[in-house]
C-alpha cells in the first residue's frame, strides 16, 4: 500500500506578474484630459485602430498622445488624425511616422450614425482615451460640442461649488 502525500498545494500564481498594467488592460494607454474641459462630451463610441507593430509596442510603452487629435468620417470610413504615437525605441528603419493618419474600425451602421450627427452644426469626434481590450488597441471616441469661454468658466464654478459642498458634508460627519 502506498502512502499518500499530505503536502499543501498553493494556488497557481499569475502567468506573468511583471507584465505592464497598460499592456494587460488594467490602465489606459493614453487619456485626453483636455477633452472634458474644451468640449461637452455627448455620446461615446468604441473603435478599433489599425496600427503597425512598432506603433502597438509604443502604445504599450505609454508613448501615445491624444491631445490635439480628432476623428473624421471620409468616404464612409472613419479616420484618426493628429494622434501622436512616439517612435519605438528599439525600432529600425521600419519604424512608423509619429503623426500619420490612422484608420478606425467600426460597424457600418455606427459610422452612418456618426455621419448624421457630425453633419449637425458644431459636433465633432474627439478621442477621449486609448486602451487595450483583449490584446487589441481601442480608442474611445466622443461626439462633442465645443465650449465657449463662458461655458468653461461656468463648469469650473460648478465644480468648485460641488467640491466645497462635499467638503462641508465630510466635515459635519467628522464632528
Amino acid at each position: 500500500m502506498r502512502k499518500q502525500s499530505t503536502h499543501q498545494t498553493r494556488p497557481n500564481p499569475e502567468k506573468n506578474p511583471r507584465r505592464q498594467p497598460t499592456a494587460s488592460g488594467e490602465r489606459d494607454a493614453a487619456v485626453n484630459r483636455n477633452a472634458g474641459h474644451n468640449y461637452f462630451l455627448l455620446e461615446k463610441f468604441e473603435a478599433g485602430v489599425v496600427l503597425t507593430g512598432t506603433e502597438v509596442k509604443s502604445v504599450r510603452a505609454g508613448k501615445a498622445n491624444l491631445k490635439d487629435s480628432y476623428g473624421l468620417v471620409k468616404d464612409g470610413e472613419l479616420w484618426l488624425l493628429n494622434c501622436h504615437i512616439g517612435p519605438y525605441e528599439h525600432g529600425n528603419i521600419f519604424n512608423h511616422a509619429p503623426l500619420r493618419t490612422r484608420k478606425l474600425l467600426m460597424h457600418k451602421n455606427e459610422i452612418r450614425k456618426l455621419i448624421g450627427k457630425t453633419q449637425q452644426r458644431g459636433l465633432t469626434l474627439i478621442p477621449v482615451r486609448m486602451y487595450f481590450k483583449a490584446g487589441k488597441v481601442k480608442v474611445e471616441l466622443a461626439l462633442a460640442k465645443g465650449k465657449q469661454l463662458w461655458d468653461k468658466r461656468e463648469t469650473e464654478r460648478r465644480r468648485t461649488a460641488d467640491k466645497e459642498a462635499r467638503d462641508a458634508v465630510a466635515r459635519s460627519k467628522r464632528a
